[in-house]
């Protein structure tokens, strides 16, 4: 994941099922066909990704099944089984925002296992994420990805005298692209995913917020954040306006059309296929409260009576080997979560990709952020929030204290009406409310 793709295919199954190719007819399961435990997951949802996956998987844990399912009915269907009794699942799949809310009573403890594995060098915010709020673990990290800054050697020559590219501020990140722009006869050359499709709202949860407030959720209409979208503005005004047509970064940057931009690794990893010497892939600037980033956590999870659990193990343990993880790096670009050295032999874009998610990682002061969790088939209105705030604010130039106040009140009434706790960065509350 972070440094990786992610998507998935449809699940829209019912409990007491009784082989796997009726399970499939009549669920929507995408599967192999090939029989053995199911390993029901919300990744790799395209064929092409489910394909390679599944021949990893068939080396390395032989007689499991890979099944393909969206996120919005993942929580649900897993519940439906177990309450039905009648689990036809043996292991689990997802980000940590679709199995953390499995942890109330769904969910086999993982701490032996995590114990029985060693020291694979899991990230101390990892493991904390897998105990979702408890003393317990409740999933075992399995792979990870995240958002980087990319640019061309044609941004980086106005990058401005003494600022150190792997260490921007955002004032420093502002004046940059100040610079290229005039540099370019005063056209932009950074650009922004803020498509119909592109990922920008996660620019705003999970790293302009956290670094300028220190939260996401509880700090959303403090006065630090009416200052993050006055910088948010400013910045814009040296964003190509073409950039509202923009969803994968890779395709602009490729082209030329712009020369610096901030995106998921896995939508900026074929920019630099041509010309690999030219690129630099960076972390995220910081701001006063540190370097917020947002990690895509994935997780490995054992379903209350699983169908075989002992295979659902021997699973967990073969996937999250250093050897493992490192050909799921090359067949479908998520990165490990495990301690283990990046290939030289890997694509250039894919190293770059590695050392700019560790450096973010590392980064003193660093602030992980996460995607909403527990949100179930209502995280879009949540992300629909942030775009829409966004929408007033940057492109309308609507009143930004009025704006979040309105927002605010959207954003509350969701989480009123989930009754869920919040996510990192915010503090840890039974119910998340909005500050």
């Amino acid at each position: 994941m972070a440094t990786r793709g992610l998507t998935r295919r449809s699940f829209l199954g019912a409990a007491g099922i009784g082989t796997l190719a009726l399970t499939a007819a009549c669920t929507g399961f995408a599967t192999t066909g090939s029989g053995g435990m199911l390993f029901l997951s919300t990744q790799f949802r395209p064929a092409d990704e489910a394909d390679r996956f599944r021949n990893l998987l068939g080396k390395t844990a032989p007689g499991v099944s890979y099944v393909t399912i969206e996120e919005s009915p993942f929580a649900s269907q897993v519940r439906s089984q177990l309450e039905a009794g009648s689990t036809q699942v043996g292991l689990l799949g997802g980000l940590h925002g679709d199995i953390a809310p499995l942890a109330d009573g769904y969910l086999e403890d993982l701490t032996g296992l995590l114990a029985d594995l060693g020291n694979r060098g899991w990230p101390a915010a990892y493991l904390q994420l897998a105990r979702a709020g408890t003393d317990r673990t409740w999933y075992i990290p399995w792979a990870t990805a995240s958002y980087v800054l990319a640019a061309h050697a044609d941004a980086l020559q106005h990058l401005p005298s003494g600022v150190d590219a792997t260490a921007l501020t955002y004032e420093q990140f502002l004046d940059w692209a100040i610079a290229a722009r005039r540099a370019n006869g005063n056209r932009p050359m950074l650009g922004l995913p803020a498509g119909p499709k592109g990922l920008l709202h996660r620019f705003t949860q999970g790293y302009l917020l956290p670094s300028f407030t220190g939260g996401q959720i509880t700090t959303f209409r403090s006065a630090e954040a009416v200052t993050a979208w006055q910088y948010f503005r400013e910045l814009w005004a040296n964003c190509a306006q073409s950039s509202t047509n923009f969803d994968f970064m890779q395709e602009p940057l490729a082209s030329g059309e712009v020369r610096m931009a901030w995106d998921h690794v896995v939508r900026l990893v074929h920019a630099p296929e041509h010309d690999p010497q030219d690129w630099r892939m960076l972390p995220a600037p910081r701001g006063k409260h540190g370097l917020g980033y947002m990690a895509v956590v994935a997780g490995l999870a054992i379903p209350k009576g699983s169908t075989d659990a002992e295979l659902a193990q021997r699973t967990i343990s073969a996937l999250t080997k250093p050897e493992t993880q490192i050909e799921l790096l090359r067949s479908n670009g998520f990165f490990p979560s495990v301690d283990t050295a990046i290939p030289d032999d890997l694509p250039p874009a894919v190293r770059l990709e590695a050392d700019a998610v560790d450096r973010q990682q590392q980064a003193q002061g660093a602030i992980l952020s996460l995607p909403p969790v527990g949100l179930g088939q209502r995280e879009g209105e949540v992300s629909k929030v942030f775009k829409d705030s966004f929408r007033s604010i940057v492109l309308d130039r609507a009143d930004i204290r009025a704006t979040l106040d309105q927002q605010a009140r959207v954003l509350q009434g969701i989480l009123d009406d989930l009754k869920v706790p919040c996510w990192a960065p915010d503090p840890v509350a039974d119910i998340c409310g909005v500050g």
